[in-house]
């Protein structure tokens, strides 16, 4: 039996405690609706078949993992274990000064947001790893968009499955006088202008059903910017009605960052917020995303580009099916 014909969280939980336990690993859980510690395990591209599948599902269980201990990790190790994972996409769209295999997070991203949604092939993963951090705040707390959307009402999931958002990387959020954290103005007004050097733009259900799973969940953030079909005044209202359903404290979960920490998560049914609560300290995280699919709504469309060539970014992943377990 397959992760995805289990639907009871609880079911699945207990199922995987076997795959966990032959792999030799723990998993700890730190939230009702989000989060793990996985221990046990040594990250690097020599770990053996099982542990990689017993990650993947304590990953699409829990949507967000943290490792800590992990000091041996370096750049060159951190992407011989992604490679474990999935097929590692070019570091960013638009953004290529930043590293050639990797991407250097310089501050903190304080805004609501899943990772590149305004391609068509968004990644379905990220691993970060902690280089550089300030000696206070800069955590990252990650909420579950799977709980947000099995928690709306049945009138408001009606609405939002057959809702379709365009995602822009023009977007106003890195534009703005507010404080992202140990980034001075003139390096984030060239940071904006490298990132918006090609624009694209993308069309994506707000349900999209997560292909490993089967779960539904709520595709927003940060890089969207209208609703097909309603005005603009309709979309700022209804985004922030879902937005703020999404980002319930109930729905989070926050890590404080220690060296040798790593966190992955699932970026197809989690949305994260970089806090930028340590003035003008240096935060430094390595980020390597892996190849996701095409979003598909419940009536199985898929998403649509509208502008922008996203080939040379990432390959478009095949889903495949999480270890088979008995239920």
């Amino acid at each position: 039996m397959t992760l995805a014909q289990i639907e009871d969280r609880t079911e699945r939980e207990q199922a995987a405690q076997q795959i966990y336990r032959d792999a030799g690993i723990t998993v700890d859980k730190l939230g009702e609706h989000i989060g793990a510690r996985i221990g046990q395990v040594r990250l690097g591209g020599d770990i053996a078949p099982e542990q990689v599948e017993a990650i993947r599902l304590a990953l699409a269980i829990n949507k967000t993992i943290v490792f800590e201990g992990q000091d041996h990790l370096d750049d060159d190790k951190q992407y011989a274990f992604a490679e474990l994972l999935g097929d590692p996409t070019a570091p960013h769209p638009t953004v290529t000064s930043r590293g050639e295999q990797l991407l250097t997070i310089e501050g903190a991203a304080n805004s609501w947001h899943s990772d590149v949604t305004f391609v068509d092939r968004i990644p379905k993963a990220s691993i970060l790893r902690a280089v550089t951090l300030p000696s206070y705040g800069g955590a990252t707390t990650w909420a579950s968009t799977v709980a947000a959307y099995e928690q709306l009402p049945k009138p408001l999931r009606a609405l939002t499955e057959e809702l379709w958002a365009t995602h822009t990387n023009l977007y106003d959020y890195v534009g703005q006088k507010e404080p992202s954290g140990g980034v001075d103005v003139s390096r984030k007004a060239d940071h904006y202008k490298e990132f918006t050097s090609s624009e694209y733009q993308t069309l994506h259900p707000v349900v999209r059903v997560h292909p490993e799973t089967g779960e539904r969940s709520l595709l927003l953030g940060h890089f969207a910017k209208e609703f097909r079909g309603l005005k603009s005044s309709e979309f700022t209202d209804l985004y922030q009605l879902l937005q703020a359903r999404i980002t319930k404290l109930e729905n989070t979960f926050r890590w404080n960052w220690k060296l040798g920490d790593v966190a992955i998560w699932d970026n197809r049914a989690t949305q994260h917020y970089g806090i930028a609560d340590f003035g003008n300290q240096k935060r430094e995280l390595h980020r390597i995303t892996l190849a996701g699919d095409v979003p598909v709504d419940i009536h199985g469309q898929s998403s649509q580009v509208l502008q922008g060539d996203a080939t040379h970014y990432s390959v478009v992943e095949e889903p495949s099916r999480l270890s088979v377990f008995a239920a």
